[in-house]
């Protein structure tokens, strides 16, 4: 069985490309890169060597990688690395949502139940529309 431990990335050797099958990652002279043959991708090493990082890329995240002795594998942030966008959606949200309990006003025949769904569902487009606009 092949282990999942990820290896330093040696800058004098040649690996397969991340994002092509057939490609090779060659290291680029004097630098700490890595160029494609077959899809002209740059790559540079992270500083703790383990990780390897697309340069230009069309993604909102830099992609990256890691050498676990056969393949690459994708080096998943998780929630580690971007807990503050998720902690201020999660305050942003809460906060629209007491805001909007207090000042919607229901009808005399309705009860709290609908104030409180369509608190719910007008903080839920808010926050919504908010992420849209703030994910570029």
């Amino acid at each position: 069985m092949r282990s999942k431990k990820s290896q330093k990335v040696d800058l004098t050797a040649d690996y397969p490309c991340p994002c092509r099958r057939r490609g090779r990652i060659v290291p680029i002279a004097l630098t700490e890169a890595f160029g494609c043959d077959r899809c002209q991708q740059i790559f540079v090493l992270r500083e703790d060597g383990y990780v390897i990082e697309q340069l230009s890329t069309h993604y909102p995240y830099k992609r990256a990688w890691r050498w676990v002795g056969q393949q690459w594998t994708l080096d998943r942030a998780g929630l580690g690395r971007n807990y503050l966008p998720f902690l201020f959606f999660l305050v942003f949200g809460i906060a629209i949502f007491v805001l909007l309990l207090t000042t919607l006003q229901p009808p005399a025949t309705t009860g709290l139940t609908v104030r409180v769904v369509a608190a719910l569902l007008i903080s839920m487009l808010l926050v919504f529309m908010f992420w849209l606009a703030c994910r570029r």
